[in-house]
């Protein structure tokens, strides 16, 4: 059975803790891998490397992090349909959803690329007599990734690109269910050219992860995951005197106004709630119908649900894949099952789902409830799984006040042909990311990923200007010089080198 190794000092390196997780493949259910579980002297040797790998690399030109990454991006883009690959064979996702992962994450590679202009300081000239004021940013030293399970290259790409372009170096821990995307990742950017030590990455659990947070190298840390994990690791973290960026999780509310277009709605409910089987921290989970929209807008969702093909990721066939683990596509199951006792309506239910040939696999078929009320376990939890619930109100108001009643505030979204209404909601809903006719509104590279209450711990989204913000600190200089200056004749072109 294959083992994934650790990879630290810009090499593979075996785990010699003894400890192992299994990895399997969810269509199948069968265990096809084995990942090493670092220790914390495992974890210690690879913030060792990373901060030996600072030492250069920290006060390296902008040329030269650019020149890597560049090739990076070239790799990673020349081997995007292998990575996908990885992506479907451990989590589970069909191939044409892993495609599109790591393009998302290329877009994280694109920015880093343009880091000079991202680290651009400000200058002020004869704030007094000869006396000029400058502020740039540097780089924090060692800094650290733990990542999950539902996206294996793009949130790993979201955080060790920039961070290395900024300067620092980096440890990566994903998670230990899908690991073999990263190890990937870490084998093209030694490939590109990054020196040895600028990226490791160590596998394991919360062993692993702990360590990475009490460790007195590791400057800062970035998180994605569950809403408890992230306030864990915000917590802990902080205590051991860490920057800390924590995303958690959510309950996205997509809100359908009257006046909508009701067929883009409901392709849109489909995409944003079965898409990658629910298990993103950005699907739409709950469906909130104003007034008669409710029926029609259910009839509609019904339709195409009943159309989905569920299969096998690698099967080009396929439009949704299995759940990550039979534990929590149990736990899935359990909200269906569990909504009809607590009085919800089960349009459609997914619990029996099987797919021939693979009776093993981690199967779930997409399930759609109706006069689903706050009080339901399906309304008040992040489900993570192929479940939409439809909540009916009256009015606008109503459903402003319910979706801002929420924990949590990640992303949103509205339906509409009207503007003003539009535009009173972007103002109006407690949510970090909101879209208008956009059901999955995750930000482009250039702006910044993030939540508001139980979805975010921390002072910082991740990427755009606020992951630049992240991984750097910013320092003010006050110049003072006699003049005229030294002068010197040098014919050679300048170069910034």
């Amino acid at each position: 059975m294959k083992t994934i190794s650790h990879w630290i000092g810009g090499k593979p390196v075996e785990g010699v803790s003894g400890n192992f997780g299994p990895v399997y493949n969810p269509a199948t259910g069968a265990q096809e891998k084995q990942v090493a579980f670092a220790s914390v002297d495992e974890v210690d040797a690879a913030v060792t490397a990373a901060k030996e790998a600072f030492r250069t690399w920290g006060t390296s030109s902008l040329a030269k992090r650019t020149s890597v990454l560049f090739k990076y991006r070239e790799l990673v883009d020349a081997h995007r349909d292998e990575i996908a690959r990885l992506i479907t064979a451990e989590h589970g996702k069909v191939h044409s959803d892993a495609l599109g992962e790591v393009a998302r994450g290329l877009e994280i590679i694109e920015l880093a690329c343009g880091i000079p202009e991202k680290l651009k300081g400000e200058l002020s000239t004869q704030v007094s007599t000869r006396v000029d004021v400058s502020s740039i940013r540097q780089s924090l030293g060692v800094v650290a990734g733990i990542t999950p399970f539902n996206f294996p290259a793009m949130v790993p790409l979201w955080m060790f690109p920039l961070a290395i372009a900024c300067g620092n170096t980096f440890v990566l821990k994903p998670s230990e269910k899908v690991p073999s995307a990263a190890f990937k990742l870490a084998e093209l950017a030694a490939e590109a050219g990054l020196p040895d030590g600028v990226l490791n990455i160590v596998n394991g659990d919360k062993v692993a992860v702990d360590a990475i947070l009490e460790h007195p190298g590791i400057a800062a840390v970035s998180f994605v995951g569950s809403t408890p994990i992230a306030r864990y690791i915000h917590t802990t973290g902080t205590a051991n005197g860490k920057r800390v960026q924590a995303l958690g999780g959510a309950k996205n509310h997509m809100l359908v106004l009257p006046d909508a277009d009701l067929d883009l709605a409901a392709d849109s409910a489909i995409n944003a709630a079965y898409g990658s089987a629910g298990e993103r921290c950005m699907a739409i989970s709950v469906v909130v119908a104003v007034g008669e929209t409710a029926d029609p807008l259910i009839g509609k969702i019904k339709e195409r649900a009943d159309k989905l093909r569920i299969g096998p990721g690698d099967d080009p066939a396929s439009e949704m894949g299995p759940l990550i683990t039979k534990v929590h596509r149990d736990k899935v199951a359990s909200y269906v099952t569990g909504a009809a006792a607590q009085g919800a309506d089960v349009v459609i239910d997914g619990t029996g789902y099987t797919v021939e040939g693979y009776e093993d696999g981690h199967w779930l078929g997409v399930s759609l409830l109706d006069n689903v009320t706050p009080e339901m376990d399906a309304y008040r939890d992040e489900i993570f799984g192929p479940v939409l619930s439809v909540v009916r109100v009256e009015t606008y108001d109503e459903a402003i006040a319910l979706m801002n009643n929420s924990p949590w505030g990640n992303g949103t979204a509205i339906f509409t042909r009207d503007g003003g209404a539009a535009r009173r909601f972007q103002l109006e809903v407690e949510a970090g990311m909101v879209g208008v006719n956009v059901p999955i509104p995750v930000p482009v590279g250039y702006h910044s990923f993030g939540g508001w209450k139980d979805s975010l711990f921390g002072d910082h989204h991740i990427y755009g200007n606020d992951g630049v913000h992240f991984y750097t600190r910013g320092k003010v200089v006050t110049t003072r010089w006699p003049d005229p200056s030294d002068g010197g004749i040098n014919l050679g072109f300048p170069s910034n080198h």
